[in-house]
């Protein structure tokens, strides 16, 4: 078996390593989403409805990603592919960071205080594993060169600086009475969330061990 053969082999494993991840980005997200929404509904929640859009994004990402896997095994489209799905979740930053500007906001002006909700906490604690798949998405987007892979694994771990945001907001409030912690902290990761969507936008996003 010569390199060129193992490289491929390396390659395909790598691949189908990197579908399972986005399948369970799909699934996780579209579960988490669907639980926020009706929870925040039924509360009148406007923060755990906010936090399922969120979710919807990552999903949108995830479907994305999937695609771009999907299509790894044929090189002619692999970069046209790669291209198209990098600033695709360029978007998805960019949407994100429009929500959570416009989310911000909103409370702050309107004094709006973190609803005490044990699903938004529960939901927000299982979230803070996340930094396991980001590791795991960011290892194959190294391996297979993949800077729309390597987008996608930013977004999860925005969304899980995000998720851990929510859960301090609802601690604080219910401790401290601190309200306008969590729009304030959400604000301050505005312009991280929207200089990572631009860099997915022009096809900036690298996959070198440095990158973070």
């Amino acid at each position: 078996m010569n390199a060129q053969t193992v490289q491929i082999k390396d390659r395909a494993s790598l691949v189908k390593r990197g579908r399972r991840l986005e399948y369970f980005t799909i699934g996780y997200n579209s579960l988490e989403g669907l639980i926020a929404v009706a929870a925040g509904w039924i509360a009148g929640s406007i923060a755990l409805v906010g936090f399922g859009f969120d979710s919807l994004i990552e999903v949108t990402s995830g479907a994305v990603l999937l695609w771009r896997l999907h299509a790894d095994v044929d090189e002619a489209r692999r970069e046209r592919v790669e291209a198209i799905s990098l600033r695709t979740v360029g978007i998805c930053f960019v949407v994100l960071a429009i929500y959570v500007t416009y989310d911000s906001v909103k409370s702050l002006v309107r004094r709006e205080a973190p609803q005490e909700s044990i699903v938004g906490i529960a939901l927000a604690a299982v979230s803070l594993v996340m930094p396991l798949l980001v590791r795991a998405k960011r290892k194959v987007a190294r391996g297979i060169n993949s800077g729309a892979l390597m987008a996608d694994s930013k977004q999860t771990e925005l969304c899980t600086y995000l998720s851990a945001i929510l859960l301090g907001g609802l601690l604080l409030n219910a401790l401290l009475s601190w309200w306008w912690a969590d729009p304030v902290a959400a604000i301050v990761m505005v312009p991280i969330i929207i200089k990572e969507g631009i860099e997915a936008l022009r096809g900036e996003t690298c996959c070198d061990d440095e990158c973070h």
